[in-house]
């Protein structure tokens, strides 16, 4: 393995060369002609494979024009856990149909004129799928933590954040007015002396008991592919009687038997876990967020927070696109598509995970998980990277500063369901080869085909 002193020393001098050279760069533009490897557009549904628009640019990416030409691309970075955001046999003749009746929007927020038939099934629906006696549904999944937050705890209470949380629980955290201690990634020992010293020094300079403590952590960790240490964490809460809020935007309906994500996954009872966060964007293929918690909880959100009282309604056809989902995963679909869909997603990414391992891949995170960071380092070959897959028809997602530290660069792949064996097959191959032109494992692609 390469030291860890010649990763950082080669990162921070590819950074000083990118500095010195960015005006030069400028002063070349015109020679020039480099694709941007960020906000790509598409032309499809985000399926297996799917059609990326083709840019151009005559001022070294200060505007990238859209052309006519589009690349049909293995899609190796959308969140279509389950396949879900393409057509589906059950879903999407019933998402249509309810968009003929209720229309795209019901152009009203929650308390007014915007809550629907639909909606009270979704919530229902919800409740039910996660373990939870009741929940509430929003338009938005980031709008889901960073103005619920603020509702569930405010001044003279604690929030104890996992320091790797989304930036939509460090905004709803700021937001809130509590106080805010971050705990080291994914590590129970800490939070235990994180939780003991807080509670045993109060509020700062009066040091009043808090009013409230809220641990806050992620099912499965979006950048690091990692599932959270929710046994330990939830004795632990138990033990200081602190609250545990748990985002699985990222778990549901892609871990567990059946779906029902990391609780179920790690045979943890839902009553455990006090406030039940996830998003609809992922493996339902569609849009929103939802709070699933006791019922005097859930009605008190309906009252208090904005997200539902104020902004719109989630769209009633995005809305039967959750709940045809969930049926589907349940098998009240008269199918067994769901469980199959499961069983499939856990295959795939098990085995790509396997393989990006023995081809001396640096990849991050847990089995089961379908998030799969494959770490780069050195900034100046995100880029590349993202550029030499395209050109093979594999389209990547790559992540820097500020989303990651900056000695952390690394590109993500998302698997899905509706990958087959051969499109895995073929992205191994043409990731193998980059990895190899850019120096970034330690077995060729050759080697490791032949071992194939």
């Amino acid at each position: 393995m390469v030291p860890d002193f010649f990763i950082t020393f080669t990162t921070y001098f590819s950074c000083a060369i990118i500095i010195a050279f960015d005006k030069l760069r400028h002063i070349c533009s015109h020679f020039t002609n480099l694709q941007d490897c960020f906000e790509r557009p598409i032309c499809s549904s985000p399926d297996a494979w799917f059609d990326v628009v083709k840019r151009v640019t005559d001022d070294n990416n200060k505007i990238q024009k859209r052309t006519k030409n589009v690349s049909r691309c293995l899609n190796l970075g959308s969140y279509n856990y389950l396949g879900f955001a393409a057509f589906d046999e059950y879903c999407s003749p019933r998402t249509i149909e309810c968009l003929k009746i209720f229309s795209a929007s019901t152009c009203s927020s929650r308390v007014d004129g915007g809550t629907t038939i639909i909606h009270t099934e979704l919530e229902e629906h919800v409740a039910k799928f996660v373990g939870k006696p009741a929940a509430i549904v929003f338009g938005m999944g980031y709008v889901t933590n960073s103005a619920v937050l603020p509702v569930l705890i405010g001044e003279g209470g604690l929030i104890i954040s996992d320091s790797l949380n989304h930036s939509s629980i460090v905004n709803g955290a700021r937001g809130s007015g509590a106080t805010i201690c971050v705990f080291q990634h994914n590590k129970p020992s800490h939070l235990e002396r994180v939780l003991r010293e807080n509670i045993a020094e109060g509020q700062g300079r009066n040091h009043r008991r808090w009013t409230k403590i809220i641990v806050v952590v992620e099912g499965i960790y979006s950048m690091e592919g990692e599932l959270c240490k929710l046994s330990e964490i939830v004795a632990i809460c138990k033990k200081y009687k602190a609250y545990v809020y748990v985002d699985e935007a990222h778990s549901i309906g892609a871990v567990g038997k059946t779906g029902k994500g990391v609780c179920e996954l790690l045979g943890i009872d839902t009553a455990n876990v006090d406030i039940m966060m996830g998003t609809f964007t992922k493996a339902f293929g569609s849009c929103g967020g939802y709070i699933a918690g006791s019922k005097e909880v859930i009605e008190y959100l309906k009252y208090t927070c904005p997200a539902h009282v104020y902004a719109i309604s989630i769209s009633p056809p995005a809305a039967q696109q959750i709940i045809s989902a969930i049926k589907v995963l349940l098998g009240e679909d008269g199918s067994k598509r769901g469980a199959q869909k499961i069983a499939r997603l856990r295959e795939n990414s098990n085995f790509f995970r396997s393989e990006l391992q023995k081809m001396g891949f640096d990849v991050l995170g847990d089995y089961d998980s379908p998030v799969m960071p494959i770490m780069l380092y050195n900034i100046a070959k995100l880029p590349a990277f993202s550029r030499e897959c395209l050109k093979q028809n594999v389209a990547v997602v790559v992540v820097a500063f500020p989303a990651t530290p900056l000695l952390l660069a690394r590109a993500r792949i998302c698997i899905s369901a509706a990958h087959s064996k051969e499109d895995l097959i073929k992205a191994l191959e043409v990731i193998g080869r980059v990895g190899d032109l850019l120096g970034i494992k330690y077995l060729s692609t050759t080697q490791w085909r032949l071992k194939h």
